[in-house]
């Protein structure tokens, strides 16, 4: 058998005459059996297919020999200028180059491919892909046969242009892909098994379709390996939870696994979905990425009571939110507590703070264990208690009976000023400040911290230099 011969019997079954069917228009299944007396070879009509310098289809013109009107019936075809869309990668030229490397002495001939086993050479169909296989070892059926045989016999998708959205949408799937679990962590496997990503997956997805799900997928290398192509959009997939959200303590107990493995969850989850019931940006939530460009919009989330937030909750939730405010703050914003606990004078509701309270608010307020002020008036509801109870400056930084646990207070209050100056308003006005800090008298000790950029600041609210420089204020960054 010649080289010639062996890439004729190859792609015939790629490439059957297509025409339609008018009256007397031949058409796709033109009927190789009702012509095997005419044509002995299969050479006679498609020696492209072994020679690629010459045409693949018969001239219009060899159809006229027979079908003149008077013989046969009249005929008109025309021969396809291109192959049919497709991701074969497979060209009789090519494939008869690469089976004579390895047999030149091969006998493959067109119906190796094209005929299938035990039917006359002239019932031709297009390629039988089981004859395909077994030259190719591949033992099971097209689509059981394994996902790493794939990328044998078609081309990836991105390469394949002239394929359709809706040709792609028709792509069956293979049995692998039916297989418990296959969504899970089971496609990934097989993605990651031949980095950046296993070339089967190119077969038929692109960037695009991955990111329908992931939202980490700019972070994957295996997703980031395809090259992105709208068309995978066509085969749509579906974001589902995995089994172990289904059960019944999941909800309870996510957020330990969230601390264990934050990317796991970037895999579905944005950001934005974690929000929907957490307040604020949990530390546990910045590993998550936030929704954006290439990246699948990820599992929607709806927020619901928990379930031991009973009718009567309101009643009973002071004693677990005392033990794991916490707890209480991944849902809850300080705000909707005020709501109920903000005191007032006409009506402060008891028990917002734990018994005993009143003796360690002071290190509660300087260590701003709370927000002081989200409830309180410094400037008068702390300064009546602290004037009733004698706790209160006569205008200078000492004896005042409130610093005196600290020996040279003064020389060192500046540092603590700057850290939290709210909780010197309880007891100080302006006033006591201004007895040393002012620049039109007192001592004109200088209030400015290291690298204090006075110029900016004048710019921004020269009302503010005033209560120490009057109307001179200096140009210069120095009081």
């Amino acid at each position: 058998m010649n080289l010639a011969r062996i890439g004729v019997g190859v792609l015939v079954a790629g490439a059957v005459i297509a025409t339609g069917r008018a009256l007397g228009v031949m058409q796709d299944d033109f009927d190789h059996w009702q012509h095997r007396a005419v044509f002995p070879s299969c050479a006679g009509c498609h020696a492209g297919a072994a020679d690629p310098t010459l045409a693949l289809w018969p001239a219009p013109a060899s159809c006229r020999e027979c079908h003149d009107g008077t013989v046969e019936r009249t005929v008109e075809w025309k021969a396809r200028t291109q192959p049919r869309p497709s991701n074969l990668r497979f060209t009789h030229p090519k494939h008869a180059k690469a089976v004579a490397k390895v047999a030149a002495d091969s006998v493959l001939a067109c119906r190796a491919c094209h005929v299938a086993p035990g039917t006359d050479p002239m019932q031709v169909r297009r390629a039988v892909v089981q004859n395909c296989f077994s030259c190719h070892g591949i033992r099971e059926s097209h689509f059981d046969a394994p996902d790493t045989a794939c990328s044998t016999c078609h081309l990836p998708l991105v390469e394949v242009v002239r394929l359709t959205r809706e040709s792609i949408r028709e792509f069956p799937a293979p049995a692998s892909h039916r297989e418990p679990g296959f969504a899970g962590d089971l496609h990934g496997k097989l993605a990651r098994s031949a980095l950046p990503v296993a070339a089967s997956c190119a077969t038929c997805h692109a960037q695009d379709f991955c990111a329908q799900c992931h939202v980490n997928a700019p972070e994957v290398p295996a997703i980031q390996a395809l090259v992105p192509d709208p068309r995978s959009l066509a085969i749509r997939a579906k974001l589902e939870a995995p089994a172990t959200h289904e059960d019944p303590g999941f909800i309870r107990h996510h957020g330990r696994q969230v601390r264990q493995s934050a990317a796991s969850c970037a895999s579905c989850h944005t950001r934005e979905s974690c929000l929907t019931c957490h307040v604020g940006s949990p530390a546990n939530v910045q590993g998550i990425p936030t929704a954006g460009p290439g990246r699948g919009v990820g599992a929607r989330v709806e927020r619901r009571r928990p379930k031991s937030h009973g009718l009567d909750f309101s009643r009973s939730h002071a004693d677990p939110a005392s033990a794991r405010p916490q707890t209480c703050a991944a849902c809850h914003a300080r705000p909707q507590c005020l709501e109920c606990h903000r005191p007032s004078a006409a009506d402060a509701p008891p028990g917002y703070h734990p018994a005993g309270f009143l003796t360690t608010h002071p290190v509660a307020a300087y260590s701003r264990e709370t927000s002081c002020n989200d409830c309180h008036n410094q400037a008068q509801f702390c300064t009546n208690c602290h004037v009733s109870a004698g706790l209160i400056s006569p205008g200078l930084l000492r004896g005042s009976g409130f610093h005196d646990a600290k020996q040279a207070f003064s020389l060192n209050h500046g540092q603590a000023a700057r850290q939290n100056l709210e909780s010197c308003v309880s007891c100080h006005a302006e006033r006591d400040c201004l007895t040393c800090h002012s620049s039109l008298g007192g001592r004109r000790f200088n209030p400015h911290g290291p690298g204090f950029d006075g110029a900016t600041l004048r710019r921004k609210n020269s009302q503010m230099c005033t209560a120490c420089h009057g109307a001179a204020i200096p140009e210069s960054a120095a009081p």
